[in-house]
């Protein structure tokens, strides 16, 4: 079973409002934990139509090119001791994949944070009283892998359940594990919510996953330069592994552009 992790893709910016840090501390923290490929993936810029504006807690648009020189100045400089990749961490609507891939995006991973509800209105998928946009939400992550722009999806049970009929959530988390199972695009297994005691990993999510064989990674999802050297997450997420014969595959092949 893996001892280590070498790889990381989910890592955030000071730039979205709610990481700090630099890059450079992230990196270092990175490679004293033996990590030698990884990603920047700070939340993607996007106009929330609901309220005509830049939604919060993402880069704004005016941000991206310092962002995107930042961190390929850093690759020049650590080229012989790390590999390093810019992208962004995207919705599935509204976000545009093209359009990020012309901001600069090298990479793309797919974090299905907010969800159209009838009214117009995007709300976040993590507060349990919209607990029936939950086939809404499975819609546009199955609609993300089968796209093809991304690496894979971010906290695929970051839907919360509570208020969610549990047929009714074993259904919708159902089609994201088949349809992950026939692109091949992987399920991130979450350490920001191992180490921050979140209510993800969800196990009757993982479960599923581990029935329908949907290909795994691991993803650190860095807020700052001690979680860029999250080693304590670990063995958690080995044994969530284990405990569901998790088809877990190690590091993703990087859908790059």
């Amino acid at each position: 079973m893996l001892a280590k992790m070498d790889y990381n893709y989910h890592t955030h910016t000071y730039r979205c409002g709610h990481a700090d840090g630099t890059e450079r501390e992230y990196i270092e923290a990175a490679l004293s934990v033996g990590i030698r490929e990884m990603g920047f993936s700070d939340h993607a810029p996007w106009i929330d139509p609901s309220l005509g504006k830049e939604r919060e807690y993402v880069v704004p648009y005016a941000k991206v090119g310092d962002y995107m020189d930042t961190v390929r100045a850093l690759r020049e400089e650590y080229k012989d001791r790390i590999t390093l990749y810019v992208g962004f961490e995207a919705e599935h609507h509204p976000a545009d994949p093209e359009e990020l891939i012309s901001l600069g995006a090298e990479y793309l991973i797919l974090g299905q944070h907010f969800i159209k509800a009838p009214n117009g209105q995007y709300v976040h998928v993590a507060v349990s009283r919209y607990g029936d946009l939950i086939s809404y939400y499975a819609d546009a992550v199955v609609a993300g892998m089968r796209s093809g722009y991304y690496t894979y999806v971010a906290h695929p049970d970051v839907f919360n359940p509570v208020e969610v009929d549990p047929l009714v959530y074993q259904r919708e988390m159902v089609r994201i594990c088949e349809a992950s199972a026939e692109t091949g695009v992987p399920l991130e297994m979450n350490f920001l919510g191992i180490r921050q005691r979140r209510y993800y990993p969800t196990e009757a999510f993982w479960e599923l996953a581990g029935k329908t064989g949907a290909p795994v990674t691991f993803g650190l999802d860095a807020h700052g330069s001690l979680e860029a050297k999250d080693v304590e997450s670990l063995p958690m997420a080995l044994a969530l592994v284990e405990k569901y014969q998790l088809n877990y595959i190690g590091k993703p092949k990087l859908v790059l552009f």
